[in-house]
């Protein structure tokens, strides 16, 4: 294996939405280097910080209908029955509801829980309080995506938080996706909603790290019990 191929292996992928902050970042870096060298120094830090976060890393993602995979990367901050967002339009019962809370220093790529074809995509605008608390799910700005599987209607919910401003979802509807395809992202520090229908089992425990496009959340058809976990 070549050095230049070392190279680019090791080296992880920066999405395109991120090159316009990055040059932002640079550019500012040195023009506060005019006023003082150590203002510099701190913009470099805070430009890498920048190039970090629009990191967009290959993942391997199981392949499977029964299987719900991760949207994101983050902690697991929330597993419970809860009515899903109107604007989804599925339905008035309690769901199985999944989040996954992304800090900033987390890869904010949103990927596809499973595949099927978006049958709904609804925008709603709305606050920017902690995406970790639970009333953001109704309160914050967030865009949900409603998505027709082989076990049924699901929806993504991108949501968010107290210093994200902006959410970012390309995919259209009647588009047909991949699970682990990636769909969107949310800039700066967020949450994503996964809501289940009846028949899917939680496989992750609450405060577990989830990989987006890796990490498997629930699971359809299995009679397995809910999943035991500790701390180490």
């Amino acid at each position: 294996m070549s050095l230049t191929t070392s190279i680019r292996n090791t080296l992880v992928p920066i999405h395109k939405a991120g090159y316009p902050f990055i040059a932002i970042f640079f550019v500012v870096s040195l023009l506060l280097g005019l006023f003082w060298k150590p203002l510099m120094w701190i913009g470099f830090v805070l430009t890498l910080w920048c190039i970090y976060f629009f990191r967009d890393p290959v993942r391997v993602t199981p392949l499977d209908d029964d299987l719900v995979i991760s949207p994101a990367d983050g902690r697991v901050s929330s597993i419970a029955e809860i009515v899903p967002p109107a604007e989804l339009g599925l339905g008035a019962e309690p769901m199985l509801r999944i989040s996954v809370f992304m800090n900033v220093f987390n890869c904010h790529v949103n990927r596809a829980p499973m595949a099927g074809r978006i049958a709904r995509i609804a925008y709603r605008k709305g606050q920017f309080v902690n995406a970790e608390l639970d009333k953001a799910s109704h309160d914050n700005e967030r865009n949900g995506l409603v998505i027709d599987t082989a076990h049924g209607e699901i929806g993504v919910v991108q949501i968010a938080g107290l210093v994200a401003r902006r959410i970012i979802c390309w995919s259209q509807t009647g588009e047909r996706l991949q699970p682990g395809e990636r769909f969107g992202l949310i800039r700066f520090g967020s949450r994503l909603d996964v809501f289940l229908p009846a028949g899917a089992r939680a496989r992750v425990s609450l405060g577990q790290t989830a990989i987006a496009g890796e990490t498997v959340l629930a699971e359809f058809g299995t009679d397995k019990g809910p999943v035991i976990s500790r701390r180490a």
